[in-house]
């Protein structure tokens, strides 16, 4: 059972559009990283319509930015 307490930020949904903008990367790409599990994954809304959660996708973009700062 999940036992996630949805607050007004995990309510906040992005369409592929958005995605691409804020973290600069194709929607190929997009996709590819889901499928390797190396971004979140789309909520299925229809179909043939998908959105990420706002949060988890910000959340994948500061833990790249904090990877930056790792040494190799």
């Amino acid at each position: 059972m999940n036992t996630l307490q949805p607050t007004s930020k995990h309510f906040q949904l992005m369409k592929i559009q958005q995605v691409m903008k804020v973290t600069c990367l194709a929607r190929s790409t997009v996709y590819k990283y889901c499928a390797d599990n190396n971004f979140p994954k789309p909520i299925q809304l229809g179909k043939r319509n998908a959105a990420w959660v706002e949060s988890e996708v910000k959340e994948w973009i500061k833990q790249k930015m904090l990877q930056r700062a790792q040494p190799r």
